[in-house]
């Protein structure tokens, strides 16, 4: 078994490594002058079981190119299995045709990444779990659900009230509150633009609680900002937002900077540069993504890693 990485989380698949014992495959990356992308791996991988560390974060087309280049890499030096592990699938939110003429990009990303190679995909949590129905091979969706768990429960909230920004992650919000032991409510929203978000009720009590607020993703963070300015209206007292993937743009941060939450919470699976006045806690799932490797790697279950304190994440 070999671990490669591109250039998008180098910090990431080095903890990997170190998690389950093992040296980082080497490999040359570099641009030509004109941009194009040149890749060496430089050593034997004949016959071997190859896994590649690459989320594609922004600049996420960049990040994809270098990702379909070093699979063809592999590919061509005879590695036995190639799997792509995406702690971020990019493209992820274009799962469907909402408008006429607009492409399904996550589809046409699964179908480019089976192209370029890949037997096997490892990733952590889509936005869309039926994103998995548009690939032929298998793949392997972990939760960073149990790593949020583990911090949380050292936190020990009380009156703890987990509140979904949106319809859509009700399902990771309910899954949260069993776990959590704790109340379930919800925000009803509007979108005005893919940038801006309009948020209008609250379903559930919330008044005098601790709130936690869970997402998927954040990038210019209008959705948990503006359901956080809501929910404190509505009488919440302390609030948590608890997001896998904390991308965050300039807006982003601003918005952060200016919001009612107290303790963003989030995991190292894209890389991100230290942010200034905002508490941000970043979680590592290092050991839940090497932990998957292993038992890929020997053919065992891992379905346990879905699991924690006898619930399920899904």
């Amino acid at each position: 078994m070999k671990i490669f990485t591109g250039t998008a989380n180098q910090p990431l698949a080095k903890a990997i490594c170190k998690s389950i014992g093992i040296e980082l495959g080497r490999c040359t990356i570099k641009p030509f002058p004109d941009g194009e992308t040149f890749v060496k791996i430089e050593e034997n991988v004949r016959g071997e079981e190859v896994f590649i560390v690459q989320p594609t974060s922004p600049p996420t087309n960049h990040h994809l190119m270098e990702l379909f280049i070093m699979m063809d890499a592999l590919r061509r030096s005879s590695a036995a299995r190639i799997t792509a592990v995406l702690p971020f699938y990019g493209y992820a939110r274009q799962d469907r045709k909402d408008q006429p003429r607009v492409p399904i990009t996550a589809k046409l990303v699964a179908n480019l990444l089976v192209a370029s190679g890949a037997d096997r995909i490892l990733t952590v949590d889509l936005h869309a779990q039926q994103i998995q129905g548009f690939f032929d091979i298998p793949v392997d969706h972990l939760y960073a659900a149990p790593v949020m768990y583990d911090y949380l429960k050292k936190k020990r909230l009380t009156d703890l009230v987990v509140v979904s920004p949106d319809t859509g992650g009700l399902k990771m919000a309910h899954a949260y509150s069993q776990v959590l032991k704790s109340g379930l409510a919800i925000v009803a929203k509007r979108r005005k633009s893919p940038t801006e978000v309009e948020s209008m009720a609250v379903i559930g009590d919330i008044e005098g609680k601790n709130v936690l607020l869970v997402d998927d993703l954040t990038e210019t963070a209008g959705t948990i900002t503006a359901a956080a300015a809501l929910l404190k209206e509505k009488g919440a007292r302390q609030i948590i937002a608890c997001v896998s993937h904390a991308i965050l743009n300039d807006t982003g941060i601003e918005r952060l900077r200016k919001s009612m939450i107290d303790e963003l919470i989030t995991t190292d699976t894209v890389q991100r540069p230290a942010i200034d006045g905002v508490k941000i806690t970043t979680l590592s799932v290092a050991g839940l993504l090497g932990e998957a490797i292993k038992r890929i790697n020997s053919n065992s279950s891992v379905t346990s890693l879905f699991e924690f304190k006898g619930g399920r994440t899904s």
